[in-house]
């Protein structure tokens, strides 16, 4: 796993996902047309206070993933 910094709102910090991950989100970014600055900050900006920035980036990949699949969301994921 690689450490990587990434400024979100001004703010500099430090996220490490797996590699597949980070591949998953800037197809992700590109796809909605962001930048993956702005989608990271997004996803910061919808996580709970619990739920750490790396813990939430896999998630929203997840998730995103499972919308195109047309899988259920476990909403309790969320939660965890």
């Amino acid at each position: 796993m690689k450490k990587r910094s990434v400024s979100i709102a001004g703010h500099q910090t430090s996220i490490s996902i797996e590699e597949p991950f980070w591949q998953a989100l800037r197809m992700i970014a590109a796809a909605q047309g962001q930048s993956l600055a702005g989608l990271i900050a997004t996803i910061d900006g919808e996580r709970r206070a619990e739920t750490n920035l790396s813990s939430a980036i896999r998630l929203a990949v997840l998730a995103w993933y499972q919308d195109r699949l047309g899988a259920p969301v476990d909403a309790s994921l969320s939660s965890e």
